[in-house]
């Protein structure tokens, strides 16, 4: 019998109330009388069929904007430029955006790349350009306008509009389960690093690729939307280059399952659209082009990471040059080492794959390798926190982990505007090691994500997902498929090895 047998598993026509299938919400919702009673269902029908107009989707989406408003709100002390007394840390508002409007040249009508090298991949610089050259123009007309709050202000609207979009993908890849975009709704992390770098524009895009991804169906035009979510976590990439790392686990789990032609042709058009999208930069003004790489190759051991925490505990241990001083004083090294360390994660994340006793959700496996990456990379800036968020909930939507983990966020947040004023002051605000702790805490709790998701995958029977879908909501192609026959085979014969045969009895 195939591994992807649906016996047990969630029934097509149910949908989840998070009061009664998880333990934390639960358990909280005693505090105003218990969880949801069955009558109770005006905020769980079917699109069209509602009793009122507040559904559980429109809620939703009416807290991520809520939730946005916030983090404008608490951005706004920084947006005039007027950064004195390192008013950017105390108050905690600093942004790229805004300070690269004058640093990349924008405020002077550099065009990124051709006339200024940015330190980004060529999708976000276009996106810059696209946005920063026609405020520059406009500040030249009216000279009385502020042209870096009038960039930052619109870069929010936006990338609040890319982050709601995100939300409606989450949603429409959950329709059975609409509370699980919640988690992504009132995310702390999102109120206080929404708008600090454009890091929402490749989340966006991302989200469409792996929507476009779900809709993907056997036959000849189920392939126009295999190339669509190529050409979309390709554009991702582009911008901000992890959006790749998903189409890893959509082969191998395409491959488990006999379904490689779609994926092969995601990866394809993935390739081309990068390709196609950088070459306008890379031919002509190579050097700026390269700006991006060189950064990421000669940058050395960066805040918060693993390996300052490893900085850190060297000074501790010994006086002498520690492993992790060594590195940091070695680039080219630590640089093999970080890659190495993340790819032999992904060839666990791919074996696990085909390991595991049934195929897993494709989510799951694009959490674990993003994941990996942040975990050992030698840069992991306070933003990066949103690549995982929508990641997080389609991969494992269960309030307490997730919650600590956002608890770990907001500290470590607090902990870095702290040591930012501390630098530029030269007076630090406190001890080293409350950092480091700060950093310490982000690292485990994304650690046990990590293992609270293998564990899933181990037990499918723990799979909150599961528990509400047969299969995958976001597999497309592979959502139900049987796994293929030469998987079969080889899981039987490995199954014959592991235990042989025993003799009759004489």
């Amino acid at each position: 019998m195939s591994t992807q047998s649906t016996a047990g598993i969630g029934d097509a026509g149910t949908s989840d109330h998070p009061s009664r299938s998880d333990g934390f919400v639960r358990g909280v919702s005693e505090v105003i009388g218990g969880p949801l009673g069955d009558h109770a269902v005006a905020l769980d029908r079917p699109a069209g069929r509602e009793g009122r107009f507040w559904t559980a989707a429109r809620i939703v989406l009416a807290l991520v904007c809520l939730t946005l408003a916030l983090h404008w709100v608490q951005k706004s002390p920084c947006q005039d430029g007027a950064w004195q007394n390192n008013s950017q840390y105390t108050r905690m508002c600093y942004t790229d955006v805004l300070a690269l409007y004058y640093a990349e040249g924008l405020n002077e009508g550099k065009v990124p790349y051709a006339d200024h090298p940015v330190e980004y991949p060529v999708l976000t610089g276009y996106f810059m350009g696209a946005l920063g050259l026609p405020v520059h123009a406009l500040g030249a007309d009216n000279p009385g306008i502020n042209q870096g709050q009038w960039f930052y202000n619109l870069n929010a609207l936006v990338l609040s509009a890319l982050g709601v979009a995100t939300v409606a993908v989450i949603l429409a890849l959950r329709r059975r389960r609409p509370w699980d975009a919640a988690l992504f709704a009132v995310a702390p992390a999102l109120v206080l690093t929404a708008t600090v770098n454009w890091d929402l524009l490749a989340i966006g895009l991302a989200a469409f690729g792996l929507l476009a991804w779900a809709r993907t169906r056997p036959g000849r035009y189920g392939a126009v939307p295999a190339a669509l979510a190529g050409v979309l976590l390709g554009l991702g990439g582009a911008a901000k280059m992890w959006p790749l790392f998903i189409l890893g686990p959509i082969l191998v789990l395409a491959v488990r399952a006999g379904r490689a032609w779609a994926a092969l042709l995601s990866v394809i058009t993935a390739a081309v659209t990068v390709v196609v999208v950088n070459l306008p930069v890379a031919i002509p003004y190579p050097k700026s082009w390269g700006r991006f790489f060189e950064l990421n190759t000669t940058r050395p051991i960066d805040w918060g990471t693993l390996w300052y925490i490893g900085r850190y505990l060297d000074g501790k241990v010994s006086p002498d040059q520690g492993p992790f001083d060594w590195l940091n004083a070695n680039i080219p090294a630590l640089n093999w080492v970080s890659y190495a360390l993340f790819g032999l994660a992904c060839i666990g994340v791919a074996a696990l794959a085909l390991l595991a006793p049934r195929r897993p959700r494709l989510a799951q496996l694009a959490f674990l390798v993003v994941a990996a990456f942040l975990i050992f990379s030698k840069v992991w800036s306070q933003q990066f926190v949103l690549w995982l968020l929508p990641l997080a909930v389609l991969a494992r939507p269960r309030w307490g982990a997730f919650l600590a983990w956002q608890f770990a966020e907001v500290c470590y947040f607090a902990a870095f505007y702290g040591e930012l004023l501390g630098a530029s002051t030269s007076r630090p605000v406190f001890p080293e090691g409350i950092f480091v702790l700060a950093a310490s805490l982000r690292l485990i709790t994304v650690a046990v994500l990590c293992g609270f998701v293998i564990r899933d995958i181990l037990r499918p029977e723990h799979d909150a997902v599961r528990s509400t879908y047969r299969d995958d909501p976001d597999g497309g192609v592979l959502d139900g498929a049987p796994d293929a026959p030469w998987y079969l085979r080889w899981r039987d014969r490995s199954a014959a090895v592991e235990s042989p045969a025993q003799p009759a009895a004489a």
